[in-house]
């Protein structure tokens, strides 16, 4: 008898254990979807050659960029929200790279990069950047793989890995002052394990959701500039970063 009991319990756990496993991949497969901007942000026109496939390339129409970055979106966000500002560093000469991630969450898929590195070899410098967990996650890969970029951004992110050791990263942390998801406080703490000389940008009146184009994220505080405005400090803070490494 207690042999059968037994038996209906692992059969429970087992049945419980499906059910979360189940309920999880729902909700990773639900994320915030592109708003107007974005989407219309992924058509080439003549600044902007974009081109779709295993990740979003966006490539200046004119020139070959010596100079590229790739970008890790954020959690459980659609990886085309952040078309909008992406857009606009590839339209100052840059060669930008979106990756989508496995279940929308850049935790499973920290070493995409590799694969874009290797595919481009055209690129003689690196930059690798994220939104929030997607930021993170890019720190991850830098302190893998110190050797293959020279840059790192951060939109509303810090890392949870020590890389103030690494010499020659450029750092750039950009977060909104109104950012209810990551506070100033919880971003500006990661200091010690940044470089000595990142670069620290604070968006007035930007929040997190405005670093890409999905709407208000729950838990977040509406911003007080609109996400043009937005975008247009990002882009120029990530550009700033860009333009160092590349040494112009």
């Amino acid at each position: 008898m207690p042999k059968i009991k037994w038996r209906w319990v692992l059969l429970a756990v087992i049945i419980l254990a499906a059910a979360a496993a189940a309920g999880f991949v729902v909700w990773a497969n639900t994320p915030l979807a592109p708003a107007a901007a974005a989407l219309a942000a992924l058509q080439s026109d003549a600044a902007v050659t974009v081109e779709t496939g295993e990740w979003i390339v966006f490539r200046p129409a004119q020139g070959a960029p010596t100079a590229g970055f790739i970008f890790y979106p954020g959690g459980r966000v659609d990886a085309r929200a952040y078309a909008p500002p992406l857009r606009d560093l590839a339209a100052r000469g840059y060669l930008v790279a979106l990756i989508p991630m496995p279940l929308n969450l850049a935790v499973f898929g920290v070493e995409r990069a590799a694969a874009v590195i290797q595919a481009s070899p055209d690129i003689q410098r690196w930059a690798i950047g994220g939104h929030s967990l997607g930021g993170a996650m890019a720190a991850r890969f830098v302190q893998a793989h110190p050797d293959a970029v020279q840059g790192l951004a951060l939109w509303a992110s810090y890392p949870d890995v020590d890389l103030s050791g690494i010499e020659g990263l450029a750092v750039v942390s950009i977060y909104g002052t109104l950012d209810a998801v990551a506070s100033r406080q919880t971003v500006e703490g990661a200091r010690e394990r940044l470089p000595a000389d990142t670069v620290w940008v604070a968006i007035e009146g930007g929040n997190h959701s405005g670093f890409g184009d999905y709407g208000l994220q729950p838990g977040d505080a509406p911003a007080t500039l609109s996400p043009a405005a937005q975008w247009a400090q990002v882009t120029d803070a990530t550009a700033a970063l860009l333009a160092r490494i590349a040494g112009g």
